[in-house]
């Protein structure tokens, strides 16, 4: 008797959208404290970019001996509960993948993940939308609380990359936390960007009393942001060196299974934008990454296994 699989997508070699593949898997029961999920939906990210085009390779940080799996975040059902789990079959829940040494990701049929980073997806959202939100809500949540409090006396913060994933969610959750929020982005974007309650601007002048740069190359870096302020960025191999008094901090997302069932509830709210731009069949991720790669969208490309 044949032992069952899946199919994943993954990169042997990587050398952009092309070399990906899809393969079939061996089906994994999950361990104490594990969940079996039936993949629904995986968002593509700009980090599936960067893996399937070999950069974090190159830098060292994954050293598959046979393939690397790509995806981060995801929306499903589960299908099965190890040993400890009080989660039901069928449970429509959302969560991520971190790291980049793995050789399994969310592009994929079905996953093996720990419950405690799993959260169940409000009835009023539906699965596709929820995919979204994982790593893009969580990135945003954990940069406002590297933000803080803003001070009474300077408060203004300039969130470049405003219409993009991470970049709209900062500017959606940043004024719980007091912060008065300008978003940076292209003229087409101004509408979504104000529509976030936002202000908006297409240049960074100086002056600002804390940046979020969530631009992928950290473009503007720390020239905005004024002397004693803070900067946050979501680059690690990019932190600029402080200078001026300024405090740097650099975004190393985690997972967490309550601060998401937050962001879902967000979601489902309309407090958060869970933006799709197409879905495509999982077999069609080298189409996606292409689409992605010639930039210009707004919302996720969401692969359907």
């Amino acid at each position: 008797m044949n032992n069952p699989t899946f199919r994943a997508a993954v990169v042997r070699t990587p050398s952009g959208p092309d070399s990906i593949e899809i393969i079939d898997v061996p089906v994994a029961e999950p361990g104490p404290g594990e969940v079996r999920v039936a993949v629904a939906a995986a968002p593509v990210n700009p980090t599936d970019l960067g893996v399937a085009g070999g950069f974090f390779h190159r830098m060292g940080m994954i050293n598959q001996p046979s393939h690397t799996g790509l995806g981060w975040d995801f929306a499903g059902t589960v299908l099965a509960t190890g040993p400890g789990v009080d989660l039901a079959a069928g449970t429509r829940v959302a969560g991520m993948v971190l790291g980049f040494d793995r050789d399994f990701g969310t592009y994929a049929e079905q996953l093996v993940v720990p419950a405690a980073d799993l959260a169940v997806v409000p009835d009023d959202l539906d699965l596709v939308a929820a995919s979204t939100v994982p790593l893009s809500g969580s990135s945003a949540a954990q940069i406002v609380d590297l933000l803080g409090d803003a001070p009474a006396d300077g408060n203004r913060l300039l969130v470049t990359g405003a219409a993009g994933a991470v970049g709209a969610n900062v500017a959606a959750l940043a004024p719980d936390r007091g912060w008065q929020v300008t978003g940076l982005a292209r003229a087409e974007d101004e509408s979504f960007v104000r529509a976030l309650g936002a202000g908006f601007r297409t240049e960074a002048e100086p002056g600002w009393d804390a940046v979020v740069d969530t631009t992928a190359q950290q473009t503007w870096s720390l020239t905005p942001v004024r002397d004693g302020g803070i900067f946050v960025g979501v680059r690690p191999n990019l932190t600029p060196a402080a200078e001026r008094g300024i405090t740097v901090k650099i975004l190393m997302v985690q997972s967490d299974g309550r601060r998401l069932a937050q962001l879902l509830a967000h979601a489902a709210a309309g407090r958060l934008p869970a933006r799709v731009h197409a879905v495509l069949p999982l077999a069609e991720a080298a189409t996606a990454h292409h689409a992605m790669a010639n930039g210009g969208t707004r919302g996720r490309y969401v692969l359907e296994p």
